[in-house]
């Protein structure tokens, strides 16, 4: 599985962005996806994550009631909108597919299979 995350960029305190990213391969349907960030000087830390079903999510604490994951496996993309940004979300976010059964959400990032290269987010206050 290949991964293409997008749709970064540089965004007012208090905005909002939509992230994708897009699987190319087989067998897309059947992996959990997760999205994660890395600030400068800190280690990645998990964002979010989607059952491959879509029936089952995942937040950090950080992220909970801000943002949202969701998938569409017919068009092999999974999203992340992140709303009521803070400066402290800057960061580079990844996303990343996971073989896991239909009801599990990893939230380690040992147990993501594949990667994506990452889009920057930087949010200005």
């Amino acid at each position: 599985v290949q991964l293409q995350a997008y749709g970064g960029g540089l965004v007012q305190a208090g905005g909002s962005l939509r992230l994708s990213c897009a699987a190319s391969g087989r067998s897309f349907s059947t992996y959990a996806m997760g999205w994660f960030r890395q600030a400068p000087g800190k280690e990645r830390e998990f964002v979010a994550g989607i059952s491959w079903s879509g029936g089952v999510t995942n937040y950090a604490d950080s992220g909970k009631g801000r943002f949202t994951i969701s998938r569409d496996n017919a068009k092999n993309t999974v999203y992340l909108q992140v709303n009521s940004l803070k400066s402290e979300d800057t960061a580079v976010y990844y996303c990343a597919a996971a073989l896991s059964g239909a009801f599990i959400v990893p939230d380690k990032t040992e147990k993501y299979n594949y990667w994506g290269q990452g889009t920057l987010v930087t949010v200005s206050s």
